[in-house]
């Protein structure tokens, strides 16, 4: 039997995995929420073991799951604060909203049913307007490269060695995750600046992005002296429901050499797995991404118009995928749900893919349909 290791590398590399993976996807608080009241045990906080229970499937191994724990993230990190909180207009019964600058510098307006903390990491689904980005003009842009110090102070973890040699004996996939040239940019810019940025002052968003592909080129040679992924994940989100926010002729002039570098240096490294994460209809860009060295790519969101069995006859071994399974299907259940795994079954048996929720999974999605979507997940990936 393959570890989870093993498995994970041979289906995402064409090889012939005794298993595909298990992996039906992720809730959010709000998902929980509706879970618990819906069946989902109060003191049962590993749903996905919970599930394998009820399924009657092998557990997955016990993980003690180690960490390289570099921290790729600005250092010092801003204040994360409320500004100013704004109540709902009179006779309203919606909810009120906050006026919050979250830890990388953005002043954005929330619904007050949240909290800055919200904005720290994926805790769940939440709108936000955007007020003001961290970097307007080159003073800021100057201020915001000292906060990037290769060196700074928890950049890089003082038992690295230690977490390295043990990362060495894994069976379980082990990988890191790092914003991309887009994803970093429209963070530190906004998503029109940049947009506009390309078009109107390209040279200064080609020194953003030539800062950044050094910066995170640095930090990955040291992390490879001391570990070897199975991946690394660049994330960028850069396509919308019908295309992307930046076209192939675009991301080829200025983001191609970014992902290429990087690829690169994974290859030589020993990196089996280069992938990209982005959300929307990404079919114009997999050429790109095919080209700057990726081989992987996630999460296929059905609900935009991929079309992946389609990507796979098109692109062939050239592209692995994750996600891919439409999350309206598994909330409607049924035999709607049904008709979408049979839809990527030949894809399944086809090699590389690993199947599951096409993002995170919303609170629509009832406990009932998901148990029964990993039902149907676990026949179709070997599991029953």
């Amino acid at each position: 039997m393959m570890t989870e290791r093993e498995r994970y590398l041979a289906t995402i590399l064409f090889a012939h995995p005794d298993r595909v993976p298990f992996e039906p996807g992720w809730g959010r608080k709000s998902t929980l929420e509706a879970w618990r009241r819906q069946g989902l045990p109060s003191e049962v906080n590993d749903y996905h073991a919970h599930v394998r229970e009820l399924l009657g499937i092998e557990p997955g191994s016990p993980v003690e799951a180690a960490e390289i724990g570099v921290d790729f993230r600005m250092i010092p990190q801003f204040e994360e604060k409320v500004l100013e909180h704004r109540p709902a207009a009179q006779g309203s019964t919606g909810p009120g909203s906050l006026v919050v600058q979250d830890w990388k510098g953005n002043i954005c307006e929330i619904s007050d049913e949240f909290g800055v903390e919200y904005l720290r990491r994926p805790i769940g689904f939440v709108t936000r307007s955007w007020i003001k980005c961290p970097v307007e003009n080159r003073q800021d842009w100057e201020a915001m490269k000292a906060r990037y110090a290769v060196d700074a102070p928890g950049r890089f973890p003082a038992d690295m060695l230690q977490r390295g040699a043990k990362l060495k004996e894994r069976t379980y996939p082990s990988g890191i995750f790092i914003s991309g040239p887009f994803w970093q940019l429209r963070e530190w810019l906004g998503f029109e600046n940049l947009c506009m940025g390309f078009l109107d002052d390209p040279d200064f968003v080609q020194e953003m992005i030539d800062f950044w592909k050094e910066f995170v080129a640095r930090l990955l040679e040291r992390i490879f002296q001391h570990y070897v992924p199975d991946y690394v994940l660049i994330s960028e989100d850069m396509a919308y429901k019908e295309k992307p926010m930046v076209g192939p002729e675009m991301s080829r002039r200025f983001l191609l050499d970014c992902w290429r570098q990087w690829a690169d240096q994974c290859k030589r490294a020993g990196v089996p797995i280069f992938e990209v994460d982005s959300d929307g209809h990404v079919g114009a860009l997999i050429p790109v991404w095919i080209e700057a060295g990726f081989n992987c790519n996630c999460p296929q969101e059905v609900a935009a118009g991929n079309d992946l069995p389609a990507y796979r006859r098109k692109y062939g071994t050239k592209m692995a995928y994750r996600g891919g399974v439409d999350k309206r299907a598994m909330a409607k259940g049924g035999q709607v749900i049904r008709t979408e795994m049979a839809r990527l079954q030949g894809t399944i048996a086809a090699g590389g893919f690993i199947p599951g929720c096409d993002h995170g999974i919303p609170a629509d999605v009832s406990w009932p349909n998901f148990v029964e979507y990993c039902r149907l997940l676990a026949k179709a990936t070997g599991w029953l």
